[in-house]
């Protein structure tokens, strides 16, 4: 494959790159472009913050700051560090445990909630244009194949 023609770019020569040193560097660029557009496309809120949020609500239960790190694949520093600016924020709220008084549980606030009401159909919008053009068992493939790298960088 010539990665040139298929990124268009002129500035660069990916001709000498392996495929699998090429992967690492696109999933790389892709997260900071993902991660600029999606900073710009809520005001309030970062694309880190919204991912927190996202993780948060996916759990089962209110997940510990270790549990959310975990899921976020996110130092606790980081983690921390996010949810200390939604709880500013008002969109988080930290809880003492009731069966463990070293633990806090996170919950999501009604200002939270209301948030991603009022976002989600233009979010689903948006979603649909980054995958336009890539159908389901293409998105599968993708998938399985970032899970067995997590799963080798786990074994590491």
């Amino acid at each position: 494959m010539n990665y040139n023609e298929v990124l268009n770019i002129d500035q660069v020569d990916f001709s000498s790159i392996p495929p699998q040193a090429f992967l690492l560097g696109l999933l790389s660029a892709f997260d900071n472009r993902l991660q600029a557009y999606a900073d710009n496309f809520f005001d309030e809120i970062t694309w880190k913050q919204f991912f927190a949020i996202i993780c948060i609500n996916i759990c089962k239960e209110n997940p510990t700051l270790k549990d959310l790190a975990q899921i976020m694949g996110s130092s606790h520093q980081n983690v921390k560090q996010i949810l200390l600016k939604l709880e500013k924020k008002d969109f988080v709220k930290m809880v003492e445990d009731n069966q463990d008084k070293r633990k806090q549980r996170i919950f999501l606030t009604e200002k939270c909630f209301q948030f991603c009401e009022k976002n989600e159909l233009e979010s689903q919008k948006s979603i649909a244009r980054i995958y336009e053009g890539i159908n389901e068992e293409q998105l599968l493939i993708t998938i399985q194949t970032i899970m067995k790298m997590e799963t080798n960088i786990e074994a590491i």
